[in-house]
């Protein structure tokens, strides 16, 4: 029914929005390439099935230090380090994109789910391999970052890093719960035997989350700041996971934890950003949907600040503060800048999805917002992305005539092992780093952290704050451009 609803309405939305533009971006092709960007970032064995072949194994020992497996999961950006907190983040954001848009992905859809998989297994690994424990990072990234290795090639120490009991971390894990449960939806029909070893392991997780609560920044404060602590506390992702349970559940004692512990954890608040680190508004858009579907009346809160967000968002309305460059991109903050506008188009298509199932609109205070109007901001997000923009650069490697050459990027930035066989040590690997050259193994799909507030975009590897890909600037951006791909099909 929802994928009828989509297919039947979105090609006279399509060219209504953007009539001369309807043709100009293939959306199916920018779809499969934003897939293939997580081989890219693959660590462990390669399975036979590997397309982004100048990638090698990596990481084969990783947990050896500690006697349990770790190998596999992801790089997170242009290093050689396994951070579980924005890992688990990308599986969720995978696995919500499969969940809420799938049915579009067409031949792209076990691209997709393997992606997912490739995360939920190490997440499972990690969540599972010692009673009470979660480990939440593979290698010191003070170390890791004093050197330039392909991941192929790194020396540097593996060290591992878990939470327990004594030192706690319920933000990573209750993010960890958030994806093991979202994820097994996506194989809750394809292979229910691992749907259910992973909703149970998220119980658990999120179980272990609640009951010893604290930040994993102060526990792992000496390698996790300055990369990703957790700056907004662990409240969003306890009311995040235990949505994300219900959903995969449907056990009411998370709904009854939802609405005993909503109030303290944030449910009242209105936030305005959505990132690796802060949930609240994608929890409180994920509610919504049982308040607008299901009617569940203590659910109404959360529609009610979903609004809020989206009339954020929206110029012209009495509670708009979102900044726009010239060029009409979203702009949050100059450090990677293209993961809350990915984000945020995934949030303004889901929550457009849930409106017009239900036929329902956005409040503004006196004015009202239709999900068309949602949907057509998340179109000039995605084609700013795409090429559409001052500049003429798709932000996307591999996308278009124009895309960016000189990605932060340590395996594609080096020789690959199949061109240069022999070790690239920690420092010889510099050169490659600093000089003009664009990089000789094409990371095709990744998102990069994208122009300053005037538009502008330099195309300097040294550029990190700007030319540095990441799996969770990718994951929401799977879900937005399956939308379109499906809306362009329809025409």
């Amino acid at each position: 029914m929802e994928t009828k609803f989509i297919l039947y309405l979105l090609p006279c939305l399509f060219f209504l929005l953007h009539p001369s533009m309807a043709n100009a971006i293939n959306y199916a092709d920018a779809l499969g390439k934003s897939i293939l960007f997580f081989e890219g970032q693959r660590s462990g064995k390669l399975p036979p099935g590997q397309r982004m072949t100048w990638r090698g194994n990596s990481g084969l020992s990783d947990g050896s230090t500690a006697n349990v497996d770790l190998v596999g999961g992801y790089y997170d950006a242009g290093d050689n380090v396994k951070f579980g907190l924005p890992m688990a983040f990308t599986t969720t954001m995978l696995a919500w994109s499969v969940l809420e848009f799938g049915r579009l992905m067409q031949g792209e859809l076990n691209n997709a789910k393997a992606a997912v998989r490739w995360g939920s297994d190490y997440l499972l690994k990690a969540a599972t391999a010692t009673p009470n424990t979660l480990y939440v990072q593979v290698a010191d990234p003070n170390q890791d970052h004093s050197c330039w290795e392909r991941p192929e090639d790194m020396d540097t120490p593996r060290n591992v890093y878990k939470i327990t009991s004594q030192n706690p971390g319920s933000d990573v894990a209750a993010e960890t719960a958030a994806a093991l449960a979202a994820a097994s939806l996506v194989f809750k029909r394809s292979d229910p035997a691992y749907s259910s070893k992973l909703l149970h392991a998220a119980m658990r997780v999120f179980d272990f989350a609640n009951r010893y609560r604290g930040s994993y920044s102060d526990s792992l404060s000496s390698v996790v700041y300055p990369f990703y602590c957790s700056y907004s506390g662990y409240h969003d992702e306890l009311l995040w996971g235990a949505s994300w349970l219900h959903r995969a559940s449907n056990n009411f004692t998370y709904m009854s934890y939802i609405q005993s512990n909503g109030a303290l954890l944030g449910a009242g608040d209105d936030d305005y950003s959505f990132s690796w680190d802060d949930k609240r508004v994608a929890t409180k858009i994920l509610l919504s949907k049982g308040f607008l579907k299901n009617k569940v009346q203590g659910l109404q809160l959360y529609k009610a600040h979903s609004d809020n967000y989206i009339c954020s968002l929206i110029p012209g309305t009495n509670s708009y503060q979102a900044q726009y460059t010239p060029g009409g991109l979203f702009y949050k903050e100059s450090g990677s800048n293209l993961q809350y506008v990915t984000a945020t188009s995934f949030l303004l298509l889901t929550y457009a999805k849930y409106l017009r199932s239900t036929g329902a609109t956005v409040s503004c205070g006196s004015s009202v917002l239709t999900p068309s109007q949602l949907i057509s901001l998340a179109k000039k997000q995605v084609d700013y992305i795409l090429g559409q923009n001052p500049a003429g650069m798709s932000y996307m490697v591999g996308f278009g005539s124009h895309y960016p050459l000189r990605v932060h990027h340590r395996g594609s930035s080096l020789p690959s092992v199949h061109s240069h066989p022999g070790r690239i040590s920690c420092n010889d690997g510099f050169q490659y780093l600093h000089t003009n050259s664009p990089n000789p193994n094409l990371l095709v799909g990744a998102v990069l952290g994208g122009p300053d507030d005037k538009d502008s975009f330099s195309d300097n590897r040294d550029n990190y704050q700007q030319a540095e890909p990441a799996t969770y600037i990718n994951a929401p951006f799977v879900g937005a451009l399956a939308f379109f791909a499906g809306a362009q099909r329809a025409t």
